[in-house]
């Protein structure tokens, strides 16, 4: 499999602490076969310094290709995934949080099934392989695998981890979905759409984990849990 360029989409929010560190670890991230990439940084409306760091970046690095798009209002991690994805040039699209709970430089692991000819849409999983991981919130363990459960139930995957950040999917296969969910509804919808697509190969790679907690910044909640029950149900019975 020949692949010419990877975008990778990277949705902020107040993000002021870490966007400087992600934007500088993706512009210094070579992919595997030196495949080209473009950034595609969406600011959904932040109301931190976001933006000026943002700003400075792409004066920092002119002539590399960082593509910017802001919300004028707070839509949601989905809203600024649609806007990436809706603007994504590259043969294959990733998307990359920007608060350094995933580390850029494992895109290779996901990169590898799909040039060896065997993959159109890899998942990372935390929860499988021997790649470091952070201990933190038990419950969040708990939720994130039985929503796993439910979701690969319906859908009849067996995915370790649907709720990963780290999705690598092919750009004509992703482009033609339509997508609603505008917050962390977009991991169930996107899973279940997917799924539905005849002769689709989907992977799982064992990725790291640096999660974070609240006061550093995690912005899911138990509310977000709720409404991925919500969607998987939804998406899988009544669509």
């Amino acid at each position: 499999m020949i692949i010419n360029k990877i975008s990778i989409i990277v949705p902020a929010y107040n993000e002021a602490a870490t966007i400087s560190i992600v934007i500088d670890k993706l512009l210094n991230l070579t992919f595997i076969n030196n495949i080209k990439k473009e950034i595609i940084i969406v600011n959904d409306c932040s109301i931190d310094h976001t933006e000026n760091l943002i700003q400075d970046i792409i004066k920092r690095n002119v002539g590399l290709e960082i593509v910017y798009f802001k919300h004028e209002k707070n839509s949601g991690k989905g809203a600024a995934i649609h806007t990436g994805i809706k603007n994504a040039t590259g043969d294959y699209l990733i998307i990359q949080d920007a608060d350094l709970e995933y580390d850029p430089n494992e895109i290779n692991k996901l990169l590898k099934p799909v040039l060896d000819g065997y993959a159109d849409v890899v998942y990372g999983s935390r929860f499988i392989g021997g790649s470091p991981h952070r201990i933190l919130f038990f419950w969040h363990t708990i939720g994130n695998k039985f929503l796993t459960f439910l979701s690969n139930l319906f859908t009849n995957l067996n995915l370790t981890d649907m709720e990963t950040c780290y999705k690598l999917f092919k750009t004509s296969i992703i482009k033609n979905i339509q997508l609603n969910e505008k917050r962390f509804g977009f991991e169930p919808e996107v899973t279940t759409k997917i799924a539905r697509i005849k002769n689709i190969r989907i992977y799982e790679v064992g990725i790291s984990y640096y999660g974070r907690t609240y006061a550093e910044g995690k912005k899911i909640n138990w509310k977000d849990g709720f409404r991925a029950i919500y969607c998987i149900i939804r998406y899988n019975l009544f669509q």
